[in-house]
């Protein structure tokens, strides 16, 4: 990954954090800047996990990256949502 998709998949990761938060039903008890943190470190390891799946470049919008970018940020933030309430 070059500087440039680093940086960009950390700006994607601040928008990834924001849709996985709103993938997630009911009410997520953790603040928003842990969203964020959530959604970067999701984009990253869903463009490795692309790139590992050899879907990672395609004509147009990766829409498959972005899914699975998006379903991490979900899967992360729920997880968060969970430990974080039972205290």
């Amino acid at each position: 990954m070059e500087v440039t998709g680093f940086l960009t998949a950390i700006v994607i990761g601040l928008i990834i954090g924001a849709l996985g938060r709103l993938v997630v039903p009911g009410k997520q008890n953790i603040p928003i800047w842990l969203t964020l943190v959530i959604g970067v470190v999701a984009a990253i390891i869903g463009t490795f996990l692309a790139a590992a799946l050899g879907v990672d470049d395609t004509r147009g919008v990766d829409w498959i990256e972005l899914a699975l970018q998006v379903g991490l940020a979900a899967v992360g933030v729920a997880l968060v949502a969970g430990t974080r309430g039972r205290r």
